[in-house]
């Protein structure tokens, strides 16, 4: 009885070594095999034309691909049934589906950016009222960088339902500076000197720059300079061009005017 017994676990240990060690050997070469492709694919993406902030999401898609084959490779080598576990993987797909339906969610506002493409890595843009550069999209969230170097991640699949704003997919942006000026200033003197004040560095001579009438306050008459730039430029513009508005009026003579009240007293 003895003999049978040990005869019996000596073939099961047997035929398990058999299975298993080749399993092994499958899974840490698989591994390898999935390393090496990613830097594969690493390497192509970095040539191709496709958005940076995008590599992380196709990666991410990938591994989980590679690695969901590799899984049923060597399951098949152990003697597992791979039809089982492709059948009960698709119904706990489908509840996992149901139940984090935000991340698939998610996921699929990933792809739908990358397809639409309504923004590029290093864009500066504005979505659902947050603004920074565009620096990473993954399976999850896209990722903004704020001017004061804050780090804004925002849902997938709100940005594809939000409205976005793209300040840099146009190679020029125009400044917008509002201006009020007594209305015992003449005119064409307030306008040259705001056009004068839209001659700054980096601003562009091509279009010019254009000031005119906006509107007639209760104390003052108000007044827009534009002033047009390369995208890369606005801010260092803007700052420039509002710091010369004050500069060439104090030089003409022209006053800045505030909210105020006239009173007469009649004797």
């Amino acid at each position: 009885m003895i003999n049978w017994f040990e005869m019996l676990m000596a073939t099961a240990a047997t035929a398990l070594t058999a299975s298993l060690i080749p399993a092994v050997l499958i899974l840490v070469i698989g591994i390898v095999v999935i390393k090496l492709v990613n830097k594969i694919v690493k390497t192509a993406l970095n040539k191709t034309k496709l958005e940076k902030a995008a590599h992380s999401l196709i990666l991410s898609v990938c591994n989980v691909a590679l690695y969901i084959i590799l899984g049923l490779i060597v399951a098949t080598k152990l003697g597992i049934d791979v039809t089982s576990i492709v059948a009960l993987a698709s119904v706990l797909t489908l509840a996992l589906s149901l139940a984090l339906q935000n991340m698939v969610s998610n996921v699929i506002g990933g792809f739908t950016i990358l397809s639409t493409t309504p923004f590029h890595s290093g864009d500066y843009v504005e979505i659902a009222g947050q603004a920074g550069t565009v620096t990473e999209i993954n399976m999850s969230y896209t990722k903004l960088t704020t001017p004061d170097n804050k780090l804004i991640s925002i849902p997938n699949s709100a940005v594809v339902a939000a409205q976005i704003v793209n300040y840099s997919a146009e190679s020029l942006r125009r400044v917008d500076v509002n201006v009020s000026a007594s209305y015992d200033c003449a005119m064409q003197d307030v306008i040259g000197a705001l056009c004068a004040a839209g001659v700054v560095d980096k601003a562009l001579s091509d279009p010019a720059p254009f000031a005119g009438v906006t509107a007639y306050g209760d104390s003052a008459i108000n007044y827009t300079l534009r002033v047009w730039c390369n995208s890369a430029d606005y801010w260092d513009v803007f700052f420039a061009v509002n710091q010369n508005v004050k500069k060439i009026f104090d030089e003409r003579g022209i006053a800045m005017t505030y909210p105020h009240l006239n009173v007469h007293l009649d004797k």
